[in-house]
């Protein structure tokens, strides 16, 4: 809870100019910058949710923090959710029951 805080007092209060009226976006570069530079965070993966929206999870093993981020067709990204105890996946761990390796 804390580090959506963290992050939505920095667009709010960092990046007034460039934040919308949802408070929570900005400029995808402005966004993945801070995630960058300020968490260590890079971007682990992500897909299209339809043609005008993409989802992406960043991430930092170092610090254990993670981001969603949703980046609109404009290039205005929002932050979905973002949290820490960031984990990689344990391999096999969700393989559906008679699937061999």
């Amino acid at each position: 809870m804390r580090r959506i805080l963290t992050s939505l007092t920095f667009l709010a209060v960092a990046l007034p100019s460039a934040v919308s009226a949802q408070g929570n976006c900005a400029d995808r570069t402005l966004v993945v910058e801070k995630l960058a530079a300020g968490y260590g965070e890079v971007f682990s993966g992500g897909g299209m949710q339809n043609a005008n929206r993409v989802f992406e999870v960043w991430h930092s093993e170092e610090k254990g923090t993670w981001t969603i981020l949703m980046t609109q067709a404009d290039g205005t990204t929002c932050i979905m959710a973002s949290g820490t105890n960031w984990r990689d996946g344990i391999a096999g761990l969700n393989k559906p029951a008679g699937i061999k390796s």
